[in-house]
């Protein structure tokens, strides 16, 4: 079938995005989804850090990729062996997928899968190759999803169903900034009751680690950020304070659990002195390959403090996105409040400019 979707064509063009259009709004060649695999009509796509850092070369992938991967939308189609999903239901995109069989699998979420992360540096589908196509040659899957297009052919096991009453925006957030901020705090951070929390870097993924943290209710939670309004946000989301980094460091302010989720080396540094004696840094952002930070071993060992890494929050998805999205129709996780701002598909350019300066939380995608 055909459809249309935006395409990388190159990585690393330069700043502004508005302007060098890394990606192309083009018409695609849609195959048919085969063994094991779903069709999916997009309702939802969120932007994410994970977008920006193919096109700006911090994660490099094959191109021309079709990008995307935190989305929602309808089943239309179900391929051979298929059966626990029905046409119409309503599915979260995982970009991890879990084959269920590898040494991986077996760690409870706390390691990825290893055919999944392969698939998804080679820019196929967990079944191997691609189901895309343009003027005849292959385009690459994003992350084993490709979620900015109108459709999208993906193995059967990078799909959630979640209930109809979850809109499509709050449930594309789920399937990335939830799992991993979520994840952060609930599978890696191991949040207690009478504990304090904080989050380091408060875009969508560390404002989604906050407001599960300040659903659950342990304890006072504290944002910290260099950008006011986002501080503004996380004090009107039910956080007990908000700090810059300078002002937090030289506060003395400390938490039990410390997420860091800003990607960035000095962020790290921070997260790790916010971390109290005896207390854990969960670390989900993912900075450039090539960044180091310096910290002391010292402080480690004599207040037997630890870091923990987490990827996509440690998360198993088909057992913790329909637990995200019970808590949202709980009314315990107003998932809807980081979504920033609404765009059309033709806009994601200019998107990627306001995620790459800052400015937004989580911008979603719309799909009529």
């Amino acid at each position: 079938m055909r459809i249309r979707g935006a395409v990388l064509e190159e990585i690393g063009r330069e700043r502004p995005y508005a302007a060098s259009r890394p990606l192309t709004i083009s018409e695609l060649e849609l195959s048919d989804p085969g063994p094991g695999e779903v069709l999916v009509r997009m309702e939802a796509a969120g932007l994410c850090h994970s977008d920006l850092s193919v096109v700006d070369g911090n994660r490099v992938r094959p191109v021309p990729m079709l990008l995307g991967h935190e989305a929602a939308g309808r089943v239309e189609a179900l391929g051979p062996g298929v059966e626990d999903l029905r046409v119409g239901q309503r599915v979260v995109m995982v970009f991890l997928p879990r084959c269920e069989e590898c040494a991986g699998c077996a760690t409870d979420g706390r390691m990825p899968c290893a055919p999944g992360t392969a698939a998804n540096n080679a820019g196929e589908l967990l079944g191997g190759g691609t189901r895309l196509h343009r003027d005849g040659e292959p385009v690459a899957h994003h992350l084993g999803v490709s979620a900015f297009a109108t459709h999208a052919v993906v193995d059967r096991r990078s799909v959630v169903a979640v209930p109809d009453e979850v809109p499509p925006e709050v449930a594309a957030v789920l399937g990335c900034a939830v799992l991993t901020g979520g994840g952060a705090v609930v599978n890696a951070g191991a949040w207690a009751p009478g504990q304090t929390l904080a989050v380091v870097g408060l875009g969508g993924v560390g404002m989604a680690a906050l407001l599960t943290a300040v659903g659950l209710g342990h304890g006072p939670v504290v944002g910290v950020d260099a950008v006011p309004a986002k501080l503004e946000r996380a004090l009107a989301l039910g956080a007990a304070a908000a700090w810059s980094p300078a002002d937090a460091l030289a506060a003395g302010v400390s938490a039990d659990v410390v997420v860091e989720a800003a990607g960035h080396p000095k962020a790290f540094e921070t997260a790790v002195e916010l971390t109290a004696p005896g207390g854990r840094t969960v670390t989900v952002g993912l900075p450039s390959p090539t960044a180091r930070s310096s910290i002391s071993p010292l402080g480690l060992v004599a207040q037997a403090r630890s870091i923990v890494g987490s990827y996509l929050g440690s998360a198993v998805p088909a057992r913790d996105v329909p637990r995200y999205a019970q808590l949202y129709l709980d009314g315990a996780l107003p998932v809807e409040e980081l979504v920033t701002r609404r765009i059309a598909l033709d806009d994601v350019n200019e998107a990627l400019d306001e995620l790459a300066e800052g400015r937004a939380v989580r911008q979603v995608i719309v799909f009529d």
